[in-house]
């Protein structure tokens, strides 16, 4: 077995039976929640390397019986055939393993905050956010998550301005922080009676949603303000003051929530939210600086360039980081292709990590 590290293989097999072992010993809630998460992340690579070094031990005994003279011939021919599908197999898994090695982004399996603005173009621009909603959306209930809007504001003939919502399901944030970025629609507005083309765009912004032990919020730094809603909501909004405004003094940053008719919902929607900003601002100033050593957009959360451009007239999506096009705009945003994409860009992540862990 010279393939894998198997120090690391080993390693990674006695912290899997030891956390088993802490699981079941009465932990405190927040260690017992910590610990649980890595145990469920660690179970599927434990599994591989098991089959692996199974797969191995089986290649081994094939061997032996191949060069064993007192094997008949028949026997040696089938050992032989066995052999080639053990060898296939064991080289898969030794792949697998080699993905699973990379170092995770410790935020992937956790859920997400969307945002989706409305760029240059005006009330089309504002349209294509409310498409491009739409879009996760429905990628989201094919992958079995939950979406919940946080908060939103209308654009004046359809679509939004800004659409916040909460993405939640088990590896949410593994795919969806690759649609990060500016994306450009190319279409002819409804209201164009020419016919022309015209360009607009929509920033997403995909951050993690962390827990306070993720982030550390210090209440003493929050201005935290209730009013009235406003806006659409029947009569209740005018009635009673449930929207929440927190401002967190140190960085400036401002959460406005007012979608629920719970103040307490509310405020912990927009704790959530702040929670997830200060995060994603430390992870940006972090990425800055390993800006070097990484290509392009992917993984780096960057919203400062147009990632994809999405073209109507040809029926075609074109994401610019890695010269992809699909023409099949319609099933993308049914989010029926979109998966295309995403794993794509995953496939093409993967593989810069493990062509760095090589020449590491």
């Amino acid at each position: 077995m010279t393939g894998l590290p198997q120090q690391k293989l080993d390693a990674l097999l006695a912290r899997h039976d030891l956390l088993e072992g802490e699981l079941g010993s009465g932990l405190a809630a927040d260690a017992y929640v910590k610990l649980s998460r890595e145990f469920a992340e660690l179970s599927p690579v434990v599994e591989t390397i098991k089959a692996y070094r199974a797969a191995v031990a089986e290649s081994a005994d094939l061997d032996a019986l191949i060069s064993d003279p007192k094997t008949d011939v028949e026997m040696r021919r089938l050992a032989e055939t066995e052999k080639s599908a053990v060898i296939a197999r064991r080289e898969k898994l030794e792949q697998q393993i080699r993905l699973a090695l990379i170092p995770k982004d410790a935020m992937d399996e956790h859920n997400v905050i969307l945002e989706i603005r409305a760029g240059t173009g005006g009330d089309e621009a504002s349209l294509f956010a409310g498409d491009l909603f739409r879009m996760y959306e429905r990628y989201a209930a094919r992958q079995g998550w939950k979406v919940e809007i946080i908060s939103l504001s209308e654009g004046t003939k359809g679509g939004f301005k800004e659409i916040i919502a909460e993405v939640r399901g088990r590896g949410a944030f593994a795919k969806l922080k690759f649609e990060s970025g500016v994306h450009r629609v190319q279409r002819v507005p409804d209201t164009e009676a020419s016919g022309r083309i015209h360009t607009s765009a929509a920033t997403v912004a995909v951050l993690p949603e962390v827990e306070d032990v993720d982030v550390k919020i210090n209440e003493k730094d929050l201005q935290i303000d209730t009013m009235r809603a406003s806006g659409a909501g029947g009569q209740h909004v005018n009635k009673t003051d449930s929207a929440i405004r927190i401002t967190h003094i140190p960085s400036g940053i401002v959460i406005a929530v007012q979608e629920d008719r719970s103040q307490h919902k509310n405020r912990s929607r927009a704790m959530a939210l702040l929670r997830a900003k200060l995060y994603d601002a430390e992870r940006s100033k972090r990425d800055a600086e390993r800006a070097a050593e990484r290509r392009g957009q992917i993984g780096s959360g960057d919203r400062s360039e147009r990632i994809r451009t999405y073209n109507f007239p040809q029926g075609r999506v074109t994401d610019h980081r890695i010269n992809l096009t699909l023409y099949k705009l319609p099933q993308v945003m049914e989010g029926e292709a979109l998966g295309e994409i995403i794993d794509a860009l995953v496939t093409e992540h993967q593989a810069e990590l493990l062509a760095a862990e090589g020449a590491s």
